[in-house]
């Protein structure tokens, strides 16, 4: 058996995890195993085992083409501190308890330092439209190389600052800007601490206005983007009161920041108006208004209505107008008729006309 990837030693805080990982090939597939040696000079050796230390340590092996382990360990405590052992072995007699294995163990360390968690004093002042965020540790640490600022797992501004204070300005209310902030500390290990920018729920509605067919089922809903998460959410109806899960036609889910109020079987008359989300944390209370409006069911075939009797307006004036229309000229007949008797008629004047001068 041979490692092929060995654990690396690394330094952690208090309460923080660390992850070791171990990997080694060979032909049969080799076993691994974890050991462990504290710090205090009387201690010696002890295999670890998934579960030990009251459920910290979690060990994972695979066994595929060749070996591969890797331990955790949660919540760390100065006691964490010391040697871990990966080893690795495919000798057939490697866990017998009378024979030798003919091929030892082999064997690959990593040191793990546990170093105690220094106090991190945070605090948001306001001051002329503006929060100011910062972060002071307790004791200077010596490895400090510069700072972080966090939110949402966005970068705010660093720096390469070796204090042990650090701060971030942020412009506009409180209101505007709650949530959960992170100043870090760049070292080894790094040092984190959380700040905290708390508010009353800052309610609003999903849509100020909501539509719905009588007899479907009408979905108000409200949410919270402000921190802390809303406690508790309630619904109330203008001219109605609180409104319940108990009463049958309302339902209400809600869940952290969320709440969603359906209405079953809509009615004109008796659902339409205003509602009223409530939420509730440990800092006060918001709300917001949803106006709900309650459609026929014929409503939805009121625009092809209109259409239908537009065409039909529109066809009645056009044939109204065919009928009463005039033609500008008399057609002509080509087999005789008026045109030719009017030409005899002319003659016969012009002759007459003739005689009469001649007399």
């Amino acid at each position: 058996a041979g490692f092929i990837k060995s654990p690396l030693s690394q330094k952690r805080l208090t309460q923080d995890s660390v992850e070791l990982y171990c990997e080694a090939i060979g032909n049969p597939i080799p076993e691994i195993q974890w050991w462990f040696e504290g710090n205090d000079p009387n201690e010696t050796y002890a295999q670890l085992w998934d579960g030990a230390r009251q459920d910290r340590v979690k060990i994972n092996a695979t066994y595929n083409l060749h070996s591969t382990s890797t331990i955790s360990i949660a919540n760390l405590t100065g006691d964490d501190s010391g040697m871990y052992e990966c080893r690795a072995s495919n000798d057939p007699d490697r866990n017998h308890l009378s024979k030798s294995p003919k091929v030892k163990w082999i064997r690959s360390q990593a040191n793990v330092f546990v170093i105690e968690r220094p106090e991190i004093a945070t605090q948001v002042t306001e001051s002329s439209g503006k929060l100011i965020l910062s972060c002071n540790m307790s004791a200077p640490h010596p490895s400090i190389t510069g700072h972080k600022w966090i939110h949402r797992e966005k970068i705010l501004e660093q720096d390469e600052n070796t204090g042990a204070v650090t701060s971030y300005v942020i412009d506009g209310k409180r209101e505007e800007h709650s949530g959960i902030y992170e100043c870090v500390f760049e070292g080894n290990p790094q040092i984190r601490g959380q700040v905290n920018i708390s508010v009353a729920p800052q309610v609003t509605a999903y849509k100020k206005s909501e539509h719905g067919n009588e007899g479907d089922t009408g979905v108000l809903t409200c949410k919270n983007p402000s921190f802390p998460a809303v406690t508790t959410w309630s619904w109330y109806k203008s001219g109605h009161g609180l409104l319940e899960n108990a009463s049958g036609r309302y339902i209400i889910k809600s869940s952290g920041n969320k709440t969603e109020l359906r209405i079953l079987k809509l009615d004109i008359e008796q659902d339409t108006g205003d509602y009223f989300c409530n939420g509730t944390n440990s800092y006060g209370t918001g709300d917001a208004t949803v106006n709900l409006r309650v459609r026929s069911r014929l409503a939805a075939l009121w625009p092809f209505l209109g259409i239908v009797a537009e065409v039909l307006v529109l066809v009645t004036i056009i044939f109204i107008y065919e009928k009463r229309r005039k033609p500008d000229e008399v057609p002509d007949d080509d087999d005789g008729g008026s045109a030719p008797l009017k030409s005899n008629a002319t003659n016969h004047k012009d002759k007459n006309v003739r005689q009469r001068n001649a007399n």
